[in-house]
């Protein structure tokens, strides 16, 4: 008597599911989606190579240092680094006594607990310390941003498709917005305090163009800073602090891969050896 039961009630289902598909497909075809500003001029990252691609891929130290660089002198002043401490940037190439350096100089101060009367107070950080947040709160964030929450940016190039030519093409992507756009679309004008960026999800980001000039940042390599250079180094460096492993992943997976292929070139022989005499 279950089983019947269950059957119908199967059957049930699938027909509800088979005739939602038939009437959503109907309507579709009858009444098709009205084309959107953000589905024709919303552009695809453009085409950048990083060190770091591909399963062999390794990270170039001195570019994640100037990545890091750009950073602290341009994107720390809004954007948060949670998943990061200070003693991290020891992969990086930075020596002991200049992750203390760079940790005690870091223009935000920890948040800290006064011992004496038990009040919020700030402290200079140390190399255990993660990265601290420029804001205090939501609030603050929002209210120093035209009420927009700047994002962390530790997992960025994971959180976000084609992560690090995401970013690359975002920093590089701000322009003004088309004519055409604005004829065929007169209501998506940029609002007051937004930016047009085609490379934005909705075209318009609250975030002002980071990267304005060449020498906005002075590499202590001599590398030529213009605002390419400076967008690859710290997209380069977000894919590092997404996954500071990635190196030591692509030479574990390397090395699974050739053992992998010995193990299975000596069971093939064995099989032979031990058949060799048997005859099928």
């Amino acid at each position: 008597m279950v089983r019947p039961i269950a059957f119908l009630v199967g059957l049930g289902f699938a027909g509800i599911l088979l005739y939602s598909l038939i009437m959503g497909a109907a309507a579709y075809i009858s009444e098709p989606p009205k084309p959107t500003a953000e589905h024709e001029f919303h552009l695809h990252p453009k085409e950048v190579r990083f060190a770091s691609d591909g399963p062999f891929g390794k990270f170039d130290l001195q570019q994640l240092q100037r990545g890091f660089q750009v950073y602290k002198e341009v994107c720390a002043a809004c954007h948060s680094l949670h998943h990061v401490a200070f003693r991290d940037l020891k992969d990086l190439g930075f020596t002991d006594p200049e992750v203390k350096a760079i940790a005690k100089g870091w223009a935000t101060e920890t948040p800290s607990i006064n011992p004496e009367t038990g009040e919020p107070a700030t402290r200079k950080s140390t190399p255990a310390d993660k990265i601290p947040t420029p804001y205090p709160n939501e609030v603050a964030a929002r209210a120093g941003n035209n009420n927009a929450l700047p994002p962390d940016l530790s997992l960025m190039t994971k959180a976000r498709h084609d992560g690090p030519a995401y970013v690359y093409s975002l920093l590089t992507g701000y322009q003004d917005q088309p004519a055409e756009l604005l004829k065929k679309f007169p209501d998506s004008k940029t609002g007051a305090g937004l930016h047009y960026n085609p490379y934005f999800a909705n075209l318009n980001i609250a975030m002002p163009p980071p990267l304005v000039a060449e020498g906005q940042v002075t590499y202590a390599d001599g590398t030529k800073a213009t605002v390419d250079q400076m967008a690859k180094d710290v997209s380069a460096f977000l894919v590092w602090t997404a996954e500071p492993k990635l190196q030591v992943r692509h030479q574990t997976g390397l090395a699974v891969i050739i053992f992998l292929l010995i193990a299975t070139t000596l069971a093939y022989m064995s099989y032979r050896n031990i058949w060799a005499g048997v005859k099928h």
